[in-house]
């Protein structure tokens, strides 16, 4: 295990920006997650696990201990243990998502075509469960191979135990920083039909006669993605950006009808779409760019993308300090006139 200091963070980053760790550490097995750990305790270190560098907004200060990335690679294929014919894929942590959503998809498996083109690794995928165009994947994992920081133990979570609802998970509410993933196991449709029940979908295979298979599905949420600037393309300055910032608010039947009539007064119909039960989810770069933040709104070296209203970017030499000022902005508007309270997506490390 190589112990480095004052490692600059940003450029692990999706978003570019943020300060240093003061020591860091890359784990490519479980004991090196161990000896990684342990380290941090004997040392008294504040501990930050970092997977893909996705979803994150580094502090311009950095991390003042131990950054540990998780590196842990693979992908082995195993029979599942249902009656469904379902085939297990077992994925190591640091493993980049979008490889293994290729990696299924060639092996002509359903489950996670739609979530292609996520950026960030495996390890990340369980901790807000991650969706996109009607796939999430609580729908798909089995297990979850985790390090307990409690007592020093690995052990294997079940599905349930993950406690999966809309973007959240108990690694990132009741038992966020208890557990370090290892490893994640996703249940699989050998022959299984591409999903295409989103709007986006529907409209880019619109005129068909046949249906679409894995791969066409795979390739038309990326090329949808790479429209919106959430596609990592080199050179896109819309890519320098966390995905997008804020939740889509998840509201009751009551603030929900009250929301569509102050947007029906406004003469604007707004786009929602179901969620839990007696609830709905409404559309955020909706509310954002119905707040006055439209598509390359900006200032200073901060901006909203020129493809995605949802996007914060960096346009060049941004600091930690102007994406929150901006985040601030654009939540206290959404207030003011819609009363909606966003929620911030991505992780704040270091502030």
């Amino acid at each position: 295990m190589l112990l480095q200091e004052n490692v600059p963070l940003a450029p692990l980053t999706t978003f570019h920006l943020g300060g240093p760790a003061r020591f860091f550490v890359e784990a490519k097995s479980a004991g090196e997650v161990q000896e990684a750990v342990a380290l941090a305790q004997a040392r008294n270190l504040p501990l930050f696990v970092l997977g893909g560098g996705s979803n994150l907004v580094v502090a311009d200060s950095g991390w003042p201990g131990l950054v540990l990335k998780v590196a842990i690679p693979g992908i082995e294929q195993r029979p599942g243990s249902d009656d469904e014919g379902r085939v297990l894929f077992d994925a190591g942590a640091g493993e980049s998502w979008d490889r293994f959503v290729s990696h299924a998809v060639m092996a002509k498996c359903a489950g996670v075509e739609c979530l292609s083109g996520i950026p960030g690794s495996v390890g990340g995928t369980p901790v807000q469960n991650v969706g996109a165009y009607g796939q999430e994947v609580s729908q798909t994992i089995e297990s979850v191979e985790v390090f307990d920081r409690k007592d020093g133990q690995i052990r294997e979570l079940c599905r349930e135990a993950c406690g999966f609802t809309y973007r959240s998970s108990i690694f990132n509410t009741t038992e966020r920083g208890r557990f370090i993933i290892l490893r994640v196991a996703y249940a699989l449709t050998p022959g299984g039909a591409a999903y295409i029940g989103y709007a986006d979908l529907k409209r880019h295979f619109a005129g068909r006669e046949t249906s679409p298979n894995l791969a066409e599905t795979r390739e038309a949420v990326r090329h949808i993605r790479a429209r919106k600037g959430m596609l990592i393309v080199a050179g896109d300055p819309d890519c320098l950006s966390a995905g997008s910032f804020f939740k889509n608010p998840v509201l009751p039947e009551e603030e929900h009808a009250d929301l569509e009539k102050r947007a029906a007064a406004k003469g604007l119909h707004l786009p929602s779409y179901p969620a839990l039960e007696k609830s709905k989810k409404v559309s955020a770069a909706w509310l954002v760019e119905k707040s006055g933040f439209g598509l390359g709104y900006g200032f200073g070296h901060v901006g909203i993308s020129t493809k995605h209203a949802l996007a914060i970017v960096n346009r060049g030499g941004a600091t930690a300090a102007e994406v929150l000022t901006l985040k601030d902005q654009i939540q206290q508007r959404v207030k003011e006139i819609w009363d909606v309270q966003l929620e911030p997506e991505p992780v704040m490390v270091g502030f």
